[in-house]
């Protein structure tokens, strides 16, 4: 599939939705261990005051809970929940239930398992059958998976599940101009479908729906990131290498290398956009 197919047959569409999980998020739980930090953490880490990637990827969970005003007995849900990072760290620190949507097996398995203690629950299914109302609403490095034609719809789903007074943060990465497809190589080898937004594609379909309270970029701090991941990765190599042949290594070196290079010549963004359904009373105070 051509990429103006893939935006004309919509890539992202629910039928559609399994397939990023099985071709990417599935591939095997020991590279991820091998190349993320302790929990896991496949979203870009907070350098402010880090020195190293564990804590980086620490400050972010804690900012994220932060912005959101987490506060004990909330109940949180996590559109792409990943190995449940976010909702354990938020759970373990601040006291709250929560609730996570993946379409990868390998993620849910994982997250049962290591957070069986805690009141989490994962969902194997897609953004669009979530039901139920939270009372903070988060989504890490899961919009890129959207696609395009789809932006509106997630928007909507997130305004049915948030409680009037929550607030919803987005975490994603995202591009100086507005297209309608990804870039072809990394849509045919690491995330197919996949589609970075724009700040007038975002500003487009939340208009109507939620007021913006806040925008944080610290997209420089992915190359830190993925430089991180890349040394892991090679340093790890051998104990992992079985699984796994020399083709693979070479484009997971190539897409972990050409992504650090994106953010490090400010080709790409990460951003963290605070929303709420009404406007926070009083105004909201931004967290950095």
């Amino acid at each position: 599939m051509g990429n103006k197919d893939s935006y004309a047959l919509n890539a992202g569409r629910k039928s559609k939705a399994f397939e990023i999980g099985k071709k990417h998020y599935d591939i095997g739980n020991d590279l991820f261990r091998a190349m993320l930090d302790k929990r896991l953490t496949y979203t870009c880490g907070y350098w402010k005051n880090a020195g190293n990637l564990a804590d980086a990827q620490e400050a972010k969970l804690d900012l994220v809970c932060k912005k959101i005003g987490l506060k004990s007995g909330q109940k949180i849900l996590d559109i792409g929940s990943g190995c449940g990072s976010f909702m354990g760290y938020a759970a373990e620190k601040y006291g709250v239930s929560a609730l996570g949507v993946t379409v990868s097996n390998e993620q849910k398995e994982l997250t049962d398992k290591v957070y069986k203690n805690f009141p989490i629950e994962t969902k194997l299914q897609d953004y669009r059958s979530i039901n139920g109302k939270f009372d903070h609403i988060v989504s890490l490095g899961m919009f890129e998976h959207v696609g395009a034609k789809n932006y509106k719809g997630y928007m909507k789903v997130v305004h049915r599940c948030l409680n009037n007074g929550g607030i919803f943060l987005l975490h994603t990465i995202w591009c100086n101009k507005s297209d309608q497809v990804g870039d072809p190589w990394f849509d045919k080898y690491i995330f197919p479908g996949g589609k970075l937004p724009s700040i007038k594609q975002i500003a487009e379909v939340i208009e109507g729906l939620f007021v913006m309270e806040d925008w944080q970029n610290f997209g420089a701090d992915y190359d830190k990131t993925l430089m991180a991941w890349y040394n892991n990765f090679n340093e790890n190599w051998d104990k992992i290498k079985s699984n796994y042949n020399e083709r693979f290594r070479r484009m997971w070196r190539y897409y972990l290398l050409a992504c650090a290079g994106s953010f490090r010549a400010r080709k790409n963004q990460l951003w963290q956009v605070v929303l709420s359904k009404k406007g926070v009373r009083g105004g909201y105070q931004s967290i950095r």
